[in-house]
């Protein structure tokens, strides 16, 4: 049997990066609830609102001039495929909360085209969560989000909505669209909490 010179084979993952019943893939898969949004930058804006004083916006300007973070994260999907290293940029949870004190314990976001889902306040503070707009250098595809998408990353992937536009801040939490039918309210991919009842 002829081997390149070089060649190793493939790697196997470092088992402590991939959750229980996860396998790794290299490709990005495209899953979506509904048809794709195609949202104009010139009609962009993000807000809080909810149980804020007084709700804040961002234009898509405004929102590029805020500070960026690029990161290198690994992304598990419910579905239970796991891509490691995946490089974004974007803006800190951090950053854009600190513009809207509040009591609220808990965020149900929601984005073009309907969709919502629900996290603790606590798990989008602390360097957690972004909204992002560049995946591996370049601006976010519609396909997987675009023109931006909120990431959480230590959650499975659903809780990182696509085609984000939003938070509403509560002091109740309300179960978003797929929490609504029957996947697990909170989301850790290590506990493998897919379902209600997980």
């Amino acid at each position: 049997m002829a081997v390149t010179r070089g060649f190793q084979g493939r790697r196997a993952a470092d088992p402590s990066r991939v959750p229980p019943g996860q396998y790794v893939t290299r490709d990005f898969p495209v899953l979506s609830a509904g048809p794709t949004p195609y949202t104009q930058l010139d009609t962009w804006d993000f807000t809080i609102s909810g149980a804020v004083d007084e709700p804040v916006s961002w234009s898509w300007t405004e929102f590029q001039a805020l500070p960026r973070e690029k990161v290198t994260v690994d992304i598990h999907c419910v579905t239970k495929w796991t891509k490691l290293d995946m490089t974004w940029s974007g803006v800190a949870l951090d950053t854009i909360l600190d513009a809207a004190p509040t009591q609220a314990l808990h965020a149900l976001a929601f984005s073009d085209g309907g969709y919502t889902t629900n996290i603790p306040l606590a798990d989008l503070r602390g360097g957690k969560a972004w909204i992002a707009d560049e995946y591996d250098g370049r601006p976010l595809d519609p396909e997987h989000g675009g023109p931006a998408r909120l990431l959480v990353p230590h959650l499975y992937f659903w809780k990182s909505a696509k085609w984000i536009r939003g938070l509403d801040l509560r002091t109740d939490d309300q179960p978003g669209f797929w929490e609504m039918f029957g996947y697990h309210n909170y989301g850790d991919p290590w506990k493998e909490q897919r379902y209600y009842g997980d």
